[in-house]
């Protein structure tokens, strides 16, 4: 597909427009309220307010960016379920990263191949540089 459709396909959908507003506590994480309008900017009843949290937790690897809904039904009891998302995302991330690691230990690597991905790998052409 051509850039030019790729840009034309962008466009938005101004009966699925919401509001996002952002709180933190400046500790922990961030907790997004998407509230739902309509193409005026006015609170559209007819769809649910949703929230959404984010956070990161530092490993000997860098910071790991979790992200996740809340099921909730105000701003207070997102803020009170954050910490029992947060942990159900990350134990999904873990169960994520131990299949991965899983599929990558079972591959066959045959010497010289390059990787399905076409974008080359550590030891392919190269050198390791990133080609586009």
């Amino acid at each position: 597909m051509a850039l030019g459709q790729q840009l034309t396909d962008m466009g938005m959908n101004a009966k699925d427009l919401y509001r996002e507003e952002v709180f933190t506590d400046r500790q922990v994480g961030t907790l997004r309220r998407m509230t739902p309008v309509d193409g005026d900017g006015n609170i559209d009843n007819t769809r649910q307010i949703s929230y959404s949290g984010q956070t990161q937790l530092m490993t000997p690897g860098g910071a790991l960016p979790l992200m996740f809904d809340i099921e909730a039904s105000s701003l207070a009891d997102a803020a009170e379920k954050f910490g029992a998302a947060a942990e159900q995302a990350l134990k999904q991330t873990m169960e994520e990263l131990q299949e991965m690691r899983r599929q990558a230990a079972s591959s066959i690597v045959i010497p010289g191949q390059e990787p399905a991905s076409g974008f080359g790998g550590l030891g392919g052409p190269g050198g390791g540089r990133i080609k586009l």
